[in-house]
């Protein structure tokens, strides 16, 4: 069809096929087709007076470098619609909400910012001019936000010349962390891992660190944490100790002597300031009643929070035979002596203590095993066995013996007695004597008891178990609730004596 002038204004008339071929820019022309007066801009034909057209093909891509948490960023693109207004500028709207609520550009692309990591969002775009705002577009597809991680936050504790650090990772970002980086304060080395927890080395014993750390995705790395926890590396401790469990109680009726308590006793042994320790004194072992064996005394030891850390445990004491019950001596630390004739003392656990006695004639009790010496056996002439006699230790400053066997019962004259370092006496029918409990606090064995007219048949009871750790005077010790403990300056150590309990110990 021809193009036409328009009667009214002179502007060149048609339907859209006919518009000028080769137009100027602001060239006007009457659109049948459209039904509206267009202009030409440059970049194509649009309606004068006429709101903007809805854009379309969106595309939104992340962009995710660099982006710090929660601030992520996409790249909106589009393509302007088509028979509608020359456009003023486009408006961007992700769902879900953001603030702000929209974006506006005047072209494509748009970039849209504020998104929160690891969020899926899509968009629409409308344009705008003087005469509207178009319809929203069709939606794009869904895009994740993604970001460097968040910032992790961390704890530290002491070792020697370093510190474990335990790293509590924030959210990723949207992308997997893949290493963390580890700086000290004071300064030392920067280091890093891909672990959360990690031993931080090269550090100077005796001064204190505070240590921060970032973590790093494929967008970039994060904010440093908060700082840690104070902690002073230290040097390991040198500590000697003493460990004595609980003695046995002795028999009754025709009672053995009870076992000693395990011993064990070592010299420069380390400990390391960052983890505590748990210490346990045993209590000694009942003595038997009526016709019955005693009881083994309890086990003391000193095991710790390090996984790598040998616990130390010496054995209770085994407890003596009785008549009616169990004949010959429990094991332990030291062996029970036996009760009555025929019957063995108990087995000693190995460099704890030794075996107890044997009974050889009847009525006469073994004597129980000590730290330092085996049980004497019961034997012929009315003897009851002598309970083994302790062993020696100067970890106080002072020669003490610990640990003596229980003597056995006997049939008549003296009672046979308990060994060195608090050993109880063995009992007698004739005269009637009654056994004796064994010394607190040094894990001797108890008496064994004969018959005694009018009176219970029990065994002595043995003795509680005993602690006792050395350090250099320089060490503080903090002792936990549930310990019976006292601490003394010997020298330029400091000795500290638990007597009871169990509980936590750490040192600084």
């Amino acid at each position: 069809m021809a193009i036409r002038k328009s009667s009214i204004s002179g502007t060149p008339s048609g339907n859209t096929a006919n518009r000028p071929a080769n137009p100027e820019i602001g060239a006007t022309y009457n659109n049948g087709t459209l039904g509206v007066e267009e202009i030409y801009t440059g970049s194509g034909w649009v309606a004068k007076s006429a709101p903007a057209s809805i854009p379309i093909n969106l595309v939104a891509t992340n962009q995710p470098s660099g982006r710090a948490f929660n601030n992520g960023q996409a790249s909106v693109a589009f393509s302007a619609g088509e028979g509608g207004g020359l456009t003023i500028d486009y408006i961007i709207t992700p769902s879900p909400a953001t603030s702000p609520a929209t974006f506006t550009g005047s072209s494509s692309p748009i970039t849209v910012t504020g998104l929160s990591s690891s969020q899926q969002y899509t968009y629409t775009v409308q344009a705008r001019n003087n005469f509207g705002t178009s319809l929203s577009s069709a939606a794009s597809t869904g895009v994740t936000a993604t970001t460097v991680p968040q910032a992790p936050s961390i704890s530290a504790s002491a070792g020697n010349t370093q510190a474990t650090i335990t790293i509590t990772p924030g959210a990723t970002g949207g992308s997997a962390i893949t290493e963390y980086s580890i700086v000290s304060s004071p300064a030392t080395t920067t280091q890093t891992t891909s672990n959360t927890t990690y031993t931080f080395t090269g550090l100077t014993n005796e001064t204190a660190y505070t240590f921060t750390a970032t973590a790093t995705n494929a967008n970039g790395t994060s904010a440093a944490s908060a700082a840690s926890n104070s902690v002073t590396p230290i040097a390991p401790i040198t500590v000697d100790y003493l460990v004595v469990a609980g003695g046995g109680g002795g028999g009754a009726h025709v009672g053995g002597g009870g076992g000693a308590g395990g011993m064990l006793s070592s010299s420069s042994t380390q400990l390391d300031a960052d983890y505590t320790y748990t210490v346990t004194v045993g209590a000694g072992g009942a003595g038997g009643n009526s016709s019955s064996q005693g009881s083994n005394g309890a086990n003391s030891s000193i095991s710790s929070s390090n996984p790598s850390w040998t616990t130390i445990s010496s054995v209770g004491g085994g407890a003596g035979g009785g008549y009616a019950n169990t004949n010959s001596g429990a094991n332990g630390g030291s062996g029970g002596g036996a009760g009555n004739a025929g019957y063995s003392g108990g087995s000693p656990t190995s460099g704890q203590g030794n075996a107890g006695g044997n009974s050889i004639m009847t009525w006469m009790g073994g004597g129980g095993g000590g730290a330092g010496q085996a049980g004497s056996n019961g034997l012929a002439n009315a003897t009851g066995g002598q309970g083994g006699n302790g062993a020696v230790s100067s970890i106080t400053g002072a020669s003490v013996t610990y640990a003596g066997g229980g003597g056995g019962c006997k049939d008549a004259g003296s009672a046979a007695p308990g060994g060195t370092g608090g050993g109880g006496n063995g009992g007698s029918n004739s005269p009637s004597t009654a056994p004796t409990n064994a010394s607190i606090n040094t894990g001797s064995g108890g008496g064994g008891a004969r018959d005694i007219a009018g009176s219970p048949n029990w065994g002595g009871g043995g003795g509680s178990g005993i602690i006792i750790l050395r350090y250099p005077s320089a060490r503080t010790i903090t002792v936990g609730a549930g310990l019976t403990s006292s601490t003394s300056t010997v020298g330029g150590d400091k000795v500290t004596t638990f007597t009871a309990g169990t509980g936590t110990i750490s040192f600084s």
